[in-house]
């Protein structure tokens, strides 16, 4: 890193700090270590601005979104793309909910599979040819992915009505059958204590691991709020943390705390300055927060992911506690958490009432 920094130091090109930062940046989709450090060491003194590589990656995605589109079909996905990117412009000046970076390129992903579904599969090359049968079949290559795949669909449509490209709205009258409610995979209660059991008293169970696991599945913590999770947010003394935007401390267990203390020493040992509490190897060196596929990946020895742990917990909360206190300790929105609720009655939950009656 150092060799490096002082051929960027003697070349033609301007050495200031920003100008120096911007060229020990990798193109790639992760920086570098050297640019992570410069950044960092940049940032915190106030010599530069962050080099914003996240959003030059999600424009790199979209880039590729649209241009995998067929090129007749190409200028109204890219002018979609544009509609997207200002009402998000729009959303962060009034203060809103604003789309993420994921969340536009997952929706560019579906009009681009459109395009070319259009191109390739029914012969069309204008998007004023299309009708309600092309949105049908569409949507019945992946039934699962109907409800999502229609919602992105009615919003693309209404926008090019919008604009003139067509007539009429195909996607109108189309419904998104099936249950709107969760669909996902949960772990069954014998296979949630085995890893309970791993978590807590097998050895070859890294700390990081553990405490991911733990909190996913006896919190239903995610795993952006494990990722973010800092050495501040920790109160010894009640031994509570502060998870997210959850509005008050979450107690922990004695298994969880034990959990949270293994990652502690683990980040001591690294003799760091890093304030997260999950701290890898190439994040030790700086302030940033452990990457999102390093905490995606971190329950890979176990063979389930963390998401499949978080669904699991929401969902036995949300059956057996209210699902608007379950929101509100969660620091959720109630609709987010109504799609856990079961729409049967389980029997082994309700008073045997024959047997009251009939002693």
């Amino acid at each position: 890193m150092i060799s490096t920094l002082g051929r960027l130091l003697q070349d033609e090109h301007p050495n200031h700090p920003q100008a120096l930062l911007d060229r020990a940046r990798r193109p790639s989709r992760w920086m570098g270590s050297l640019a992570c450090t410069l950044e960092d060491f940049f940032t915190h003194c106030g010599l530069a601005l962050p080099a914003d590589h996240t959003g030059r990656l999600a424009a790199g995605h979209r880039r590729r979104r649209i241009e995998a589109a067929p090129p007749p079909l190409r200028p109204q996905v890219r002018t979609f793309a544009g509609s997207l990117l200002r009402a998000r412009e729009r959303a962060l000046r009034a203060g809103a909910l604003p789309r993420t970076d994921t969340t536009i390129d997952a929706a560019l992903a579906i009009v681009r599979d459109l395009a070319i579904f259009f191109s390739d599969q029914r012969g069309k090359q204008d998007w004023a040819l299309a009708d309600v049968h092309d949105v049908e079949a569409f949507l019945a290559m992946r039934p699962k992915a109907r409800q999502r795949r229609l919602i992105v669909l009615r919003q693309s449509f209404r926008f090019a009505r919008s604009r003139k490209v067509l007539l009429a709205d195909p996607t109108r009258g189309v419904q998104a059958k099936g249950p709107s409610g969760f669909r996902g995979t949960t772990v069954a209660v014998g296979q949630q204590r085995e890893l309970f059991r791993r978590w807590t008293t097998a050895i070859d169970a890294r700390p990081h691991e553990a405490l991911l696991g733990i909190l996913a599945l006896l919190h239903a913590a995610s795993s952006r709020e494990v990722r973010l999770l800092r050495v501040d947010d920790i109160e010894p003394a009640d031994r509570t943390v502060r998870l997210g935007k959850r509005p008050h401390p979450v107690p922990l267990d004695p298994a969880s705390w034990s959990g949270l203390q293994r990652c502690v020493a683990y980040r001591e040992n690294q003799r760091t300055d890093n304030p997260h509490v999950v701290v890898t190897r190439i994040t030790k060196t700086g302030r940033a927060p452990a990457a999102t596929a390093y905490i995606s990946h971190g329950l890979d020895p176990c063979g389930i992911p963390p998401r499949t742990l978080r669904c699991t917990r929401l969902a036995d909360l949300v059956n057996v506690l209210d699902p608007k206190l379950v929101a509100a300790a969660l620091g959720m929105e109630p609709k987010g958490v109504m799609i856990y609720l079961a729409d049967h009655v389980d029997r082994t939950r309700l008073p045997d009432t024959l047997t009251e009656k009939n002693p």
